[in-house]
């Protein structure tokens, strides 16, 4: 089991941006295709970005053009940067190996 920590996540006003970081342990990272997932109060979790082992890219219609999946093989980690947020984005963010493990989660709060 890969085991991954996000981090990145704060207080931000509407319009600014955050990178959120999911960084994994061991070596198996490259494996594994991974999603940003968020959930927010009283709603279901969503996949919001993924990235395959390769750098293909999928991103939910709300967050595209704003927000931008990544991944650093080498480093093992993975990153979602996230521009011009909206108050719409405030969500526990998550990162999965798919397949494979959940973090733990990180607040993102947009508000002014």
């Amino acid at each position: 089991q890969v085991q991954v920590v996000e981090s990145g996540g704060g207080l931000v006003q509407p319009g600014g941006s955050l990178r959120l970081t999911c960084a994994a342990s061991g070596s198996a990272f490259s494996d594994y295709a991974m999603g940003w997932y968020r959930q927010a109060p009283g709603k279901q979790r969503e996949l919001v970005a993924s990235i395959t082992q390769r750098g293909m890219t999928y991103y939910v219609d709300s967050v595209k053009g704003r927000f931008t999946i990544s991944r650093d093989n080498a480093k093992n980690t993975g990153y979602l940067q996230m521009n011009s947020l909206k108050p719409e984005d405030t969500a526990v963010y998550y990162c999965h190996l798919i397949g494979n493990s959940w973090g733990q989660g990180t607040q993102v709060t947009v508000s002014s």
